[in-house]
């Protein structure tokens, strides 16, 4: 197809919501289904805060529904079909996408900033330590920084932990040679990973020799705009691998001219949307079917999602304007420390602010809030109800409980109650 097409909005967000997976038919609930998804996604974000549960494992229940988390550990650890590494954030991605990552491997302390510059220092002063990892990691089964530091006479003392590190030279140590490559998370119990060489553990399938920089641009974008559904080149930019589309303009270029990609516009009763707009040739079919076959859902967002993580775009295609309020001090936040969106259909239309308690086994909904255009919608109160004693099954709660801020319309069929 050559030429431009024009999108309504409606068709723009049905088009990015029906990618992100977030409509019927469900994904398999197997780890062949989780391992397609995740494909289809591009990545996964990992994070540890758990206030209701680490965001992998909710943005698979926004798509899966209740599922076997056993089946993610599958994908990864046992089938291999994924493995962590960074894309917009640190994440669980596609092992068929290694030469993708590899050319971030690659090119990950080859760049003249300064950040690159310590980097490259700092291995440099601990090269016998590097050397110690490798070899340890080497002839042993996959190992945790604990047991690590045991093996390596260079590393120094241990100091406390911050952000992705360990703590300590070793710690360290995994961090940067996790970033290049040279070592992955072989697997996990809760937060304790168990590292080995990447070389050892790759499938034999693998492709594993790192791709041309314009070559692995080309194809990460492609990954960007089919997960994304529609975008400008901004919003391929800023998906997927996140900070690495040097070259993203001429890569849009050539593939609009092979007729891979194709110009949009996406154009509302105020005029056109701001900026230049692509939609993959492969979806085509998908949006023209758009109108006659939609089956939406209402979802619960993870703050993380895919679907939201791009702040700016969230805002420019929902008119919802989504800031994660977790390092936000108390009493400035607007809406809760773990808020979750509410996706109904193709509209954001409002986020809940939940906390699970283990202790108790009690799901307690803080607040509840609708966007202004949904306020009065007393059609969104059942779908969402249901949604949150689904996640307090997921979750293990035996008690859904209501806090009293929630929308009028909404408040009678959010009610504290057993699940």
């Amino acid at each position: 197809m050559t030429g431009m097409i024009e999108l309504t909005p409606t068709q723009a967000r049905r088009l990015a919501v029906t990618k992100q997976r977030l409509t019927e038919p469900r994904p398999a609930a197997t780890p062949e289904g989780i391992a397609d998804l995740v494909r289809d996604l591009g990545c996964l974000q990992i994070d540890p805060i758990r206030a209701v549960e680490r965001t992998q494992y909710l943005a698979l229940w926004s798509r899966l529904g209740r599922y076997d988390r056993g089946h993610l550990h599958t994908a990864l650890w046992k089938d291999r079909r994924l493995f962590e590494y960074w894309a917009h954030a640190a994440s669980i991605v596609a092992t068929e996408n290694f030469p993708i990552h590899g050319s971030q491997m690659w090119a990950a302390y080859a760049g003249e900033t300064r950040r690159d510059a310590r980097a490259r220092e700092w291995l440099k002063e601990h090269a016998e330590l590097r050397g110690q990892v490798i070899a340890a990691l080497r002839d042993n089964p996959p190992m945790t920084s604990d047991q690590l530091a045991e093996l390596t006479p260079a590393a120094g003392p241990r100091r406390p932990v911050t952000g992705w590190r360990t703590g300590g030279d070793v710690g360290w140590m995994l961090y940067h040679l996790w970033t290049s490559g040279e070592v992955t998370v072989a697997a996990r119990e809760g937060l304790r990973r168990y590292w080995t060489l990447t070389a050892r553990w790759l499938p034999e399938w693998t492709e594993r020799d790192p791709l041309p920089l314009a070559e692995a641009v080309r194809r990460a974008s492609q990954i960007s705009l089919k997960a994304l559904g529609v975008g400008t080149q901004t919003h391929i930019r800023n998906h997927f691998v996140r900070g690495h589309y040097e070259g993203v303009g001429q890569a849009l270029k050539d593939l609009l001219g092979e007729g891979l990609v194709v110009s949009a516009r996406v154009v509302g009763e105020d005029g056109p949307w701001r900026g230049d707009w692509y939609v993959h040739r492969d979806d085509i079919p998908l949006l023209e079917s758009l109108d006659s076959d939609w089956a939406p859902r209402t979802v619960l967002l993870s703050p993380f999602d895919n679907l939201i993580c791009d702040r700016a775009r969230t805002l420019a295609m929902w008119g919802f304007d989504f800031t994660i309020e977790i390092y936000v001090p108390k009493s400035r936040r607007r809406y809760g420390y773990y808020v979750m969106p509410i996706l109904h259909g193709d509209r954001l239309v409002g986020r809940i602010d939940p906390k699970m308690d283990r202790k108790t086994a009690v799901l307690m909904v803080n607040a509840v809030h609708a966007e202004d255009s949904a306020r009065a919608d007393a059609s969104i109160a059942e779908p969402l109800a249901r949604r949150v004693d689904d996640l307090a099954r997921f979750l293990g709660a035996s008690r859904v409980r209501y806090g009293r801020r929630k929308p009028a319309a909404w408040r009678a069929a959010l009610r504290s109650h057993r699940v």
